[in-house]
């Protein structure tokens, strides 16, 4: 027998092979085995993260240094622009003080600076400069600058790997109805009370799921990725997971 149905079980065969190959390209570029994504598994994140993990960051390190060659005192500048807080609770949950810094319906910076050290100490005037006077300061402002770009960094990047868990928690629902989606499918096939059109749309749609679950696992590592990066690093033995 021949005909379009003859090719049927041939195209699945490519479609699944397809798939395999699809994950074994998103794993070879990350310097990983080809293994299933979800295997990858990575350690949670250390519970009670300080925010001066932040510092270690080289654009802060950078708006210090200007800080230093203006003849700026650091630790008043950090005791007046950074926010000390816990990033992550004791179960490596996003801290809510954290979340805090950019509450409102905009997400805005809400963190408010207070002076209670003079910033520069070279001169009289500069000492008793006021804190408005003081972020005029080419220098002071860019350092304001470089730590809300920090802490926005490292509040996106845990935002999205939240939304990813919960993405991928969903779609490995669906991809599990998927496989049973199938493999019923194949059962009456088998016992033919169903034409093989039937299986081979169980698989399209297996096949299609899959490929979901394995962009949303990429995802998650490019995330692990980017809140290293936003984090400056961590200490031994801490970092970031889904």
């Amino acid at each position: 027998p021949g005909g379009p149905r003859a090719g049927l079980p041939r195209e699945a065969g490519r479609a699944l092979h397809a798939l395999g190959l699809l994950a074994r390209d998103f794993a070879l570029p990350l310097g990983v085995d080809p293994a299933p994504l979800e295997s990858q598994s990575l350690t949670p994140l250390a519970a009670g993260l300080p925010s001066e993990l932040l510092t270690r960051r080289p654009d802060l390190r950078q708006a210090e240094q200007a800080l230093r060659a203006a003849n700026a005192d650091i630790g008043a500048a950090r005791a007046a622009f950074f926010p000390s807080v816990q990033l992550t609770t004791d179960i490596g949950t996003t801290a809510d003080r954290f979340s805090d810094l950019f509450s409102g319906g905009t997400g805005g910076w809400s963190f408010a600076p207070r002076l209670t050290l003079p910033i520069f100490n070279a001169g009289r005037n500069r000492a008793n400069l006021s804190l408005a006077e003081t972020r005029k300061h080419i220098a002071v402002a860019q350092y304001e600058g470089s730590i809300q770009a920090a802490f926005r960094d490292v509040a996106d990047a845990l935002s999205a790997r939240d939304a990813l868990r919960d993405q991928i928690e969903a779609q490995r629902k669906v991809r599990d109805a998927d496989r049973e989606r199938q493999r019923l499918a194949e059962r009456r096939y088998a016992r033919g009370v169903a034409n093989y059109l039937e299986t081979l749309e169980a698989q399209r749609s297996l096949f299609e799921s899959e490929q979901e679950y394995i962009r949303l696992q990429q995802r998650r590592l490019v995330n692990a990725v980017d809140l290293y990066k936003a984090l400056g690093g961590w200490d031994d033995g801490a970092s970031p997971a889904s």
